[in-house]
């Protein structure tokens, strides 16, 4: 099932996606209910609202050996702030005193139900499902030697296009980021060092997740540079595909051909 949020007149929409259209998911109901529309039609919004974000660093063995840094005993992680979260088709903000803007294509993971000291084993049981998620990077920010301002700017986290909750093995899929059509990015999910279960049993050791919040798997090899006017694309199979533009920031949003979101509202 695909689980999508969609901007109408008062409370954000709720549906499920089948074919091409959007039917409404009524709160507390695994149905769908009415016709809303073509998905085409809809203004989505990011699929989940989280509360937490938690990332996974350095997760890919092709980016270990990209940079030359060993494999690690055990999984690293930072945070984003909610704040970052935007929506899919919507723009990606470069701050002006920002000259290199990184795209950073990875798997999320949705938490589905309060997850506190999670066994691996049951990891499954606590996911919702997952969704294309881009860890925009401002590079020039990571010298402030903690990666909050670096990570977390407004509309630093685009997830969507929707909630996929039928995921045979998030250790099978295909990640490929494009920047203006070309392939940037491109591995399988296999070449995690630490698998999703693995990571979620390990920072509920300490973090309890709720329902919504998101797991950030990692990012494998080819991350790179993003300018405003590029167009960048996460596809994940068995997914869906993440779209989004670059603009600077000082840029009013009324003279954009894609309204910036965050957290559902437009910027202004």
């Amino acid at each position: 099932m695909r689980i999508v949020r969609y901007s109408r007149v008062g409370p954000a929409g709720r549906g499920v996606v089948i074919g091409d259209d959007v039917y409404e998911l009524p709160t507390g109901s695994t149905e769908p209910g009415d016709l809303v529309g073509p998905v085409s039609g809809l203004a989505l919004l990011p699929p989940c609202e989280p509360r937490t974000i938690v990332c996974a660093a350095a997760n890919y063995a092709g980016q270990l050996a990209e940079k030359g840094m060993p494999h690690p005993d055990h999984p690293s992680f930072f945070l984003k702030s909610p704040n970052a979260v935007s929506a899919p088709n919507s723009v990606i903000l470069r701050p002006a005193e920002v000259t290199r803007l990184e795209y950073e294509g990875e798997l999320a993971v949705v938490v589905g139900r309060t997850a506190r000291s999670v066994p691996a084993a049951r990891a499954a049981d606590y996911i919702l499902g997952y969704t294309c998620a881009n860890d925009v990077t401002a590079h020039d920010w990571r010298a402030d030697g903690q990666w909050t301002r670096a990570k977390s700017a407004d509309t630093f986290c685009p997830l969507g296009p929707w909630i996929e909750t039928t995921v045979a093995d998030p250790a099978t899929l295909q990640i490929t980021t494009r920047l203006n059509n070309k392939v940037v990015q491109k591995e399988s999910t296999s070449d995690m060092v630490f698998d999703v279960a693995e990571l979620l049993a390990y920072i509920t050791r300490w973090i309890t997740l709720q329902p919504g919040d998101i797991l950030l798997t990692g990012s494998p090899a080819g991350v790179g540079p993003m300018s405003p006017g590029d167009f960048v694309e996460v596809e994940i199979s068995g997914i869906g595909t993440l779209r989004n533009t670059v603009v600077d920031q000082h840029i009013a949003p009324s003279s954009l051909s894609s309204t910036a979101l965050i957290g559902g509202e437009s910027v202004s």
